[in-house]
Order: C-alpha cells, then structure tokens, then sequence
C-alpha cells in the first residue's frame, strides 16, 4: 500500500499557520499517492513566493527555481524526458504576472504538464502586495491604497491559450481537490488548476468563510459536460467555458471547466518529425563514451565554424 507519508519529507513545514497552502501539499501528496508514481518518476517545479517551498516537502524530484521561470524549466525536463510526470506549483504572481509569457506559451504548446496555481490575490512572501488576480477596487490589509490595475482571470486565461484542461479548486476542500489533481495528471496535455488559497496574513477579504459562502460545484449543475470528444464540440464547449469563467462575487464555480481529448500533445507532433523521439528522448542520449565527451571542444568548432563570430580586439 502507498500512503501519503510515503511522499513526505522530514522538513518542518513553516507556512503560516491557517494557510491554505497546506490543502495544497495535503492534495498532491494524496493524489500521488493514488496514483503510486515511484518518487523519481516525478518531478514538481516552483518558483518565488510561499508556494516556491513546496517541492522541498514532497518526496519526489524536486526544482525550485526563479521568480516566473518555473514553466520553461520544466517545459525542458518534460521535453527532454517525457516519461516524468511534471507538476508546476506556483502561485499567481509568480505564473501570472512575471511568467505570465510563459504560462500562455505552455497552453499553446499543450505540452503535458500540470500547473498547479496557488491563487491568494496578494504576494504573501513579500508582505501583501496585490498579485495580478486581486480585483481592481479591492483592499487588503497591507494595501494603503485600494489596488488600481485590473485583474487577470485565470480560468479565461488557460482556455484562450490554449490548455486542454482547465479547472478551478478550493484549498480548504481537500478531497475534491486532490480528485481534480489526480484528473488533471491522467489528462494528456497542458493542464492548469487555479486553486482559491486564502492568505490569513494579508489577505482579510478573500477568507475561507467568504469562499464557503459562495462555491459551488460545476459537476452538480445539471447537463454540465466539459469533455470535448469530438473535434466539432470545441468552441460550444468552450464557450460555455468563458462563460462560466466569469462569474465571481454571490457565486463562484469550481471543478472542471473544460476538458479537450482531441488535441494532440507537442511531443506527439515532434515525434511525427523525430520518429524515435519518444524510444530516444534527449534524457537518454550519449553525451560520453569512456570518460570522453562525445563532442569535443574541437569537433564542436569544426561543426559550427560558419556560425562563429570573430571578435576583433
């Protein structure tokens, strides 16, 4: 049996007390668990910010990287070895604001990567500042003014880039979320979850009260089918989407918005160009014999020669 304990590490956790940041590390190490990947067979990237301490408490591959740079980090672990599950865990400022380039490139690219997106509309590291998802209007308590840019909406976001799996989640409720984790992972594509992480330091609007209030559970509205089938239900389906995207305030959906089975993956793509790719990923490739490079210094000169560039001194 695999339990969760098998995917935890002997670190302290030191998030604030009330964080809606443990939901999150309590649903990825439940739904790894399910899903019994060997620890290797795994890897999670981060970023900067409180969700940036994440890969060190799981017990798997573990990558923490710069402010906003965590998508194409894994996007060349992912490239270079597509037999890893990768998962992003990020938060909003750190893939929506400084890395918001490259969350619009993945979706695109719909390489088959999770992200997982710590949602808390403030920038909890550095003492509340207002992240690209706090409301226009809205004002936290380490604000002195109301905040005056609009906001990103996550959800719209992934659907018109592209990702081929978008879903919402709430932090408090593990269970559920560790069922759309777990739906996200088995999904071939780029995935996102926008999980509502209340921030009990700086953020006094947005409270896992004021979330209880108004969440509601898009499977339990009657005829709601996110799953794309068939290649012609893709605008309907996300359209109905978009529309469900934006509503906020009395009542604020969660669980699966969209769902596209029909697209292919980039690795696919580039395996119709590269046959062997997926036999012979760069992860497996030679890059020594004996000891010995197999491109050295001088053979790699020979190669490129033409590209060189001269520098007159």
């Amino acid at each position: 049996m695999v339990l969760r304990a098998d995917y935890k590490t002997d670190l302290w956790v030191d998030w604030c007390p009330g964080c809606g940041d443990f939901g999150i590390l309590a649903a990825i190490q439940k739904a790894l668990s399910e899903l019994k990947p060997k620890p290797w067979q795994v890897a999670i990237v981060s970023g900067i910010g409180c969700s940036g301490k994440t890969p060190h408490f799981i017990y798997t591959n573990g990558i923490h990287t710069l402010h906003g740079r965590s998508i194409p980090f894994a996007t060349g672990i992912k490239l270079s070895n597509p037999d890893l599950m990768v998962i992003i865990d990020g938060g909003d400022g750190d893939l929506l604001g400084i890395g918001a380039g490259h969350f619009v490139a993945l979706g695109r690219r719909n390489l088959d990567i999770t992200v997982i997106i710590h949602d808390n509309q403030v920038y909890g590291l550095t003492k509340g500042q207002a992240s690209p998802t706090l409301q226009a209007g809205m004002k936290t308590k380490a604000l002195p003014e109301p905040n005056i840019q609009d906001a990103i909406n996550p959800i719209a976001l992934a659907l018109t880039s592209g990702y081929t799996f978008v879903a919402r989640a709430f932090a408090m409720d593990i269970d559920h979320l560790e069922e759309v984790i777990k739906r996200a992972i088995k999904h071939k594509g780029a995935t996102v979850i926008d999980v509502l992480q209340p921030c009990v330091t700086y953020n006094d609007i947005y409270t896992t009260q004021w979330y209880r209030k108004r969440i509601y559970h898009l499977e339990e509205e009657k005829g709601w089918n996110p799953i794309v089938e068939y290649p012609e239900e893709r605008y309907e389906k996300l359209g109905n989407a978009l529309s469900k995207a934006w509503e906020w305030g009395e009542r604020i959906p969660v669980g699966v918005f969209y769902e596209d089975r029909t697209k292919d993956t980039i690795t696919d793509r580039i395996a119709q160009r590269i046959p062997s790719y997926y036999n012979k990923p760069p992860s497996r490739q030679a890059i020594e014999r004996y000891g010995k490079p197999l491109l050295d210094d001088a053979k790699f000169r020979e190669i490129f020669a033409s590209y060189l560039v001269k520098v007159e001194k």
